[in-house]
């Protein structure tokens, strides 16, 4: 699929040569002249004073914001407290998902360590085939019928009116620490947390459910005269919950997840650590470090988080229970932790095929119909499909076709499914101008759920093509990269590359810098490795550059003209690999053209 480059027009600015006087950034010679796109770097993510570089390079705990400037946090810290020293009984209540689950380990762990002895508390992941997303019926007869009187709700409950209005005629409070977009009404909740609240004036909207869960945490912390440092064992949760619910790594929750990626680095819970030996990241003896003192292989990135643990920990909600999501979480017993980690794999591993088979009927479906050539969305329909994997199909259809894709299938009388949308398209947006045709839905501008009646689907999928059609724009449907700064090959050295590394971490609109290099050539040893890659080693004619090692994956397609000797633009991250013992820079190419056509 031709992909279209977007370029960044900062790199020549006064404002990139101000800021670079201001840093004084040093080059390692007067040859590598790399100072300016440094600071163009610096200039797209909102940073342009030395000050402001400082306070992004240096992530502080001091720069949390007050949880008590969030709407109705008084309140929802006065009644867990009255629970705590009346020693009633507490039920946290949690989505099945990463963010759900990492958010109930937070608050159990929290709460059973400084609970006062006497109240009950536990914890509930609905089932997602019985009791589907959201706070259930099931969950508040439960709590009923076990004489909870407050439920804690974690990353969802804003749009869960009649299950709150049941609980409210239990005499069960209900606070809900939500991230999602509300209504136009809020749900009759003792409390809701939520800085999307349009009367809420948090200054940070992007948290996490998880990261709303904590902000109560650490309010009731405040309250009890904790200091924040003793909430840096739950860390680690929040930077899972922002890898894995695609947040932006930006204000707190570049914060969050900076110290939490420094928690699991220095010494991981065992269930984390379990969850990255499955994805063989493992831990050796370093000997320059006292005695059994162990070290993972190499660092642990948001991307580790994000392709190793997540999909781990959501394959328990998809294939069995979320709940065992949970218990490995806060689990300290090391032969529990390996029973549960062996169990979450098993699932993981289930979720996998289950999504390629899945993945495949659903392209197939789409490729055989002649009707989604002209289409701008895709909808797909199989009531025998498992409703633990569309969402990921979703996202696979997203990545194939580039257009706002949905996947549905039949779960309990309804038909319910997941999607996925591309870039400048808000499908939140688009699901609430066809509100009219469904029984729920909720999520954000690029990912949301729905449910509709099996009678309304036909009706359903043309209605949201009309939608999509009107709203989606040409360079909306077709891919995009976007190109943070132009260099040559010749300002590519170790101390860019190590600089590069302290915009980490990287996620969205924090991504990891992404350069482009025109008229590059290959040094005549291009060959195609593996399935269609290409390995590379490049250089420029015009430029002062030594062969630089390269790999493109999946871009074996581009072999012929390159072997040919025609020169090509590139545009790639940079790496650092490591082989035989020897570690070198090394350019990850995203894309390759022969004429540029921004």
């Amino acid at each position: 699929m031709n992909k279209r480059w977007v370029v960044n027009k900062l790199a020549n600015t006064e404002d990139v040569k101000r800021l670079t006087a201001e840093l004084s950034i040093k080059a390692d010679t007067q040859k590598s002249p790399w100072q300016e796109p440094l600071s163009a770097l610096l200039i797209q993510r909102g940073i342009h004073t030395k000050n402001e570089a400082e306070t992004f390079f240096r992530p502080s705990l001091q720069d949390i914001h007050n949880p008590y400037l969030m709407k109705d946090m008084d309140k929802a810290v006065q009644r867990v407290e009255k629970a705590i020293n009346d020693k009633e009984n507490i039920l946290i209540f949690g989505d099945y998902d990463v963010d759900g689950t990492s958010a109930v380990a937070l608050m159990y762990s929290f709460l059973k360590k400084h609970i006062n002895e006497g109240s009950k508390i536990e914890y509930y992941v609905p089932d997602r085939y019985l009791e589907g997303y959201g706070i259930s019926q099931l969950s508040i007869e439960y709590a009923h019928e076990n004489n909870f009187s407050l439920i804690i709700v974690l990353d969802c409950g804003i749009k869960c009116h009649k299950e709150i209005a049941l609980a409210n005629t239990y005499n069960i409070d209900v606070i809900i620490c939500d991230h999602h977009l509300p209504d136009e009404t809020l749900p009759s909740a003792y409390a809701i947390l939520d800085p999307k609240r349009e009367d809420c004036n948090y200054p940070y909207k992007e948290l996490t459910g998880c990261g709303v869960g904590f902000k109560l945490v650490q309010a009731i912390a405040q309250n009890k005269n904790i200091d924040i440092k003793e909430l840096e064992e739950y860390f680690d949760l929040l930077a899972i919950s922002i890898a894995s619910d695609v947040v932006p790594i930006t204000g707190e929750n570049r914060i969050l997840s900076h110290f939490g990626l420094r928690l699991i680095n220095k010494g991981p819970r065992t269930g984390i650590e379990s969850l990255l030996a499955y994805g063989k990241i493992l831990r050796k003896t370093d000997i320059s470090l006292p005695p059994k003192k162990s070290v993972f292989t190499r660092e642990i990135t948001i991307n580790d988080l994000v392709f190793c643990v997540g999909p781990r920990i959501n394959a328990a909600g998809r294939m069995d229970t979320g709940r065992n999501s949970v218990h490995l979480l806060i689990s300290q017993k090391e032969e529990k932790t390996s029973e549960l980690g062996r169990r979450v794999e098993e699932n993981n591993s289930e979720r996998r095929e289950l999504d390629s088979k899945t993945t495949k009927e659903a392209i197939a479906m789409v490729k055989n119909d002649t009707l989604y050539t002209n289409k701008r969305s895709i909808v797909v329909y199989n009531p025998q499909w498992s409703k633990g994997v569309v969402g990921i199909v979703a996202s696979r259809l997203v990545e194939h076709f580039y257009r706002p894709s949905i996947v549905l299938t039949l779960s309990n009388g309804l038909v319910t499914g997941s999607a996925r949308s591309v870039r400048n398209f808000d499908l939140h947006d688009a699901l609430c101008k066809c509100s009219h045709l469904l029984e729920h839905f909720g999520g954000h501008t690029f990912a949301a759920g729905l449910s509709i009646k099996p009678e309304n689907v036909n009706t359903f999928i043309d209605f949201f093509e009309k939608i999509v059609t009107e709203d989606i724009s040409e360079d909306s449907i077709r891919p995009t990269i976007d190109i943070d700064v132009e260099i040559s090959l010749h300002d590519i050295t170790k101390s860019l590359y190590d600089r590069v590394l302290r915009f980490a971490p990287f996620g969205p609109q924090n991504m990891s810098p992404i350069f482009m290099t025109k008229n590059v050539l290959d040094d005549g040893n291009v060959r195609i490795v593996g399935e269609n890659h290409l390995k590379l080693s490049l250089y420029q004619l015009d430029a002062r550059s030594y062969p630089i090692s390269a790999i493109g994956f999946g871009l074996g397609e581009h072999y012929d003209k390159i072997a040919a000797g025609q020169s090509f633009h590139i545009c790639y991250h940079i790496d650092m690999n490591e082989w035989q013992g020897r570690t070198y820079i090394q350019l990850i190419i995203k894309d390759i053209k022969f004429e540029f056509d921004e």
